[in-house]
């Protein structure tokens, strides 16, 4: 028989090693946004796909990087933000070959570390952020090492949501997918809701009285290669598992044009969602164009959801840029404004009749539409990154929790920025 103390001992270890990603939510639960409706949200997306040599997950520098298996350094950079890590421990960090001015590496967060989706959650409940759609890119799900990373950044999203009273749904990314692909997405959503328990936990968000399960990319005119009947067969699939479903669709999907396929079959499929989301960032460039966007299209997108028993969630974004991704695009191609632009799309939003909006995105510095804490302190060098402008690094948090406000009829509808005290 053990000695007593080393019973305990096992016991403690065993209570601190990490549960399986894929089991059921047994943590606390804290109430805070009502989950039984997307209705009168202000949701982000949540990308969480960035990795660091030596995190744990053995995907290099994914997605901070071109090239993940080189170090993260001038000449191998692939965003154009760069996130505020005041905050963070010391052990949380992994440095860069980027020298900030003060002579110290830039260092820079894994989202494999469930301590990093956590302290997200915990902005997002002090700024006022509803919630997020939780990423989950299809056309990854085949790698194990891929799919263990959705894996874990998924239940430390349900984790981070459960702890601080907010709302998060999966939402799956078909772009990439084979022909054929679509029907790994219905695999996966069944083995969690099998194994983890999907849907089922508080925190989860539901509409219709169902769980809300998005799918993004659909109907759009760029040569993907699965076609429109299968994302039929996977929205009735996935109905017929008793969710509700949230498409991201084309702009131009209501008059078959601009990014959208001229299919006439595109609005039978389109009809058997419950949400429909059209994708904005890049199609209008500044506060005016965003507003005429607001009267020309999302306000008759809504009246046709309307007819139709639908609701409608318009996307709004802070800004655009990927120049290190592209090159070939100048840095800040859709200037912010210092947050300007953003709000002119909350109050076209709301004046065309939308009762819920998407923020394109929570932690996305790829493209320069990330609204979580990032910072003004650039590297020195040559290589070319964004800042905020000079405003504290939780502007957007800040102006995204007004946004949600404006939304709910809190604050009243003007077309001026709100005034930060």
């Amino acid at each position: 028989m053990k000695p007593f103390f080393l019973s305990l001992l096992a016991i403690s270890l065993s209570a601190a090693e990490p549960l399986s990603p894929l089991a059921p939510y047994t943590g606390p639960s804290v109430k805070g946004v009502d989950t039984a409706t997307l209705t009168g949200k202000v949701m982000a997306g949540y990308q969480g796909w960035f990795n660091c040599e030596g995190d744990g997950a053995d995907l290099g520098w994914t997605h901070w990087a071109k090239n993940r298996k080189k170090p993260l350094a001038p000449e191998n950079v692939s965003v154009d933000l760069l996130p505020d890590v005041s905050e963070f421990a010391p052990e949380e960090l992994f440095a860069t070959g980027f020298q900030l001015a003060n002579g110290k590496p830039l260092s820079v967060f894994s989202s494999y570390r469930r301590e990093i989706v956590l302290r997200h959650f915990r902005w997002m409940r002090e700024y006022g952020l509803d919630g997020v759609f939780v990423q989950r890119f299809a056309n990854g799900l085949k790698n194990p090492a891929t799919r263990h990373h959705k894996d874990i950044v998924l239940a430390n999203c349900r984790e981070g949501a459960n702890r601080e009273g907010r709302a998060y749904a999966v939402m799956y990314d078909l772009s990439g997918l084979p022909a054929g692909g679509t029907a790994q997405v219905m695999d996966d959503w069944r083995m969690l809701r099998a194994q983890m328990k999907m849907g089922d936990d508080a925190a989860y968000l539901r509409h219709h009285g169902k769980p809300l399960v998005a799918v993004w990319g659909i109907g759009f005119n760029d040569d993907r290669k699965y076609t429109l009947a299968e994302c039929r067969t996977l929205i009735e699939s996935l109905k017929a598992d008793g969710c509700s479903i949230m498409l991201g669709i084309p702009t131009g999907w209501h008059e078959l044009h601009r990014d959208a396929a001229p299919d006439p079959a595109l609005h039978d499929v389109l009809k058997l969602a419950d949400v429909l989301s059209p994708w904005t960032p890049g199609r209008y460039r500044n506060p005016k164009e965003a507003t005429r966007h607001g009267e020309k299209l999302w306000k008759p997108d809504i009246a046709w959801c309307s007819e139709h028993s639908l609701d409608y969630l318009p996307v709004v974004f802070p800004g655009f840029s990927w120049h290190n991704l592209k090159q070939d695009s100048p840095i800040g191609s859709i200037p912010r404004l210092k947050g300007e632009f953003l709000w002119s799309q909350f109050v076209a939003a709301k004046t065309a009749g939308a009762q819920m909006i998407y923020v394109a995105m929570f932690d996305e510095v790829d493209e320069g539409t990330a609204i979580f804490k990032c910072t003004n302190d650039i590297p020195v060098g040559t290589t070319q990154f964004l800042d905020y402008e000079g405003l504290p690094s939780d502007h957007y948090l800040w102006l995204t929790g007004q946004g949600s406000a404006l939304l709910r009829g809190e604050l009243p509808l003007q077309s001026a920025m709100p005034t930060r005290k």
